[in-house]
């Protein structure tokens, strides 16, 4: 593990890219996890238009150089059955603009073949733009598992392609920390920092992962562990998205500094607490 850590896009979903750079810049992260679109299923994120040579696309890799904020990740990047890879074409040059490190990316293809084919192709266009591959396994996918995501990108692919370990999900699909710890380290890109309770309702698992999670130290995951599983210099981001904070009008530097702090004090005590001071100043 690193102590460099991220501002996901979901944990401050009521921003457009160019504020959520600001946010990250204000409570010490060093870089962003951003939306490239606005999606139906976060309603809370405002309309913007970052892909093309919009207003939005300058604003943001501007205050990235003026701020010293990297882009860890971008989203969406979903593939189904019947996917034109062509048609990433337009977002893949916008992240390449902003200076993104990697895309992350959703597989809900049910056929295996075509599944393996599209992903190729998809990794072979990514890697034509300087980006990286980081595939999230989600159980509610068919790259459910850790496992199954492992045996994905150990095939032989073009470019540099690994995964996104969410902890959110390694422990929704029935992983364990020790399977991470096991993992071969350079496969495993980046990780994503939360909090969970012990037993949620499948049925709410979209809810729980897109709008509501849980701080540090008011589930039962444990963060420490999952950190110290890692391999030594992956970068991570803090993922926690708080529905009931926001809808109570709790601001969203408040949001993303609460988040970010509990993260810091669960991953390592010491450090951890030295920034909530020097955030609380």
């Amino acid at each position: 593990m690193t102590n460099r850590l991220a501002l996901d896009h979901l944990t401050v979903t009521d921003t457009i890219p160019s504020q959520l750079v600001e946010v990250a810049a204000e409570v010490g992260c060093e870089a962003v996890c951003l939306f490239m679109r606005p999606m139906d299923v976060l309603p809370r994120m405002p309309h913007f238009e970052l892909i093309g040579a919009t207003a939005e696309r300058r604003e943001t890799r501007m205050r990235c150089e003026d701020l010293g904020v990297g882009i860890d990740l971008v989203y969406p990047f979903t593939l189904a059955g019947g996917n034109d890879i062509g048609a990433f074409l337009p977002a893949l040059e916008t992240a390449a603009y902003l200076g993104a490190r990697a895309v992350n990316v959703l597989i809900y293809d049910r056929n295996p073949t075509r599944r393996l084919d599209a992903f190729g192709s998809f990794c072979g266009l990514v890697a034509a733009h300087g980006l990286e591959v980081a595939v999230e396994f989600y159980p509610l996918s068919q790259i459910r598992s850790l496992g199954e995501a492992l045996d994905l990108v150990g095939q032989r692919l073009p470019g540099k392609v690994g995964i996104n370990v969410d902890l959110l999900h390694l422990k929704r699909s029935g992983g364990e920390v020790s399977q991470l710890a096991a993992a071969p380290a350079d496969l495993i890109r980046y990780a994503q920092y939360c909090d969970g309770v012990a037993i949620v309702e499948q049925s709410q698992w979209a809810w729980e992962a897109s709008s509501q999670r849980v701080l540090p130290g008011a589930g039962v995951f444990d963060l420490a562990a999952f950190a110290r599983a890692l391999p030594q210099d992956v970068r991570a981001s803090v993922e926690l998205p708080q529905e009931d904070a926001l809808s109570s009008g709790l601001p969203v530097v408040e949001r993303a500094r609460r988040a970010v702090t509990a993260v810091r004090a669960a991953i390592d005590p010491v450090r951890g607490l030295a920034s909530s001071a020097a955030l609380f100043k």
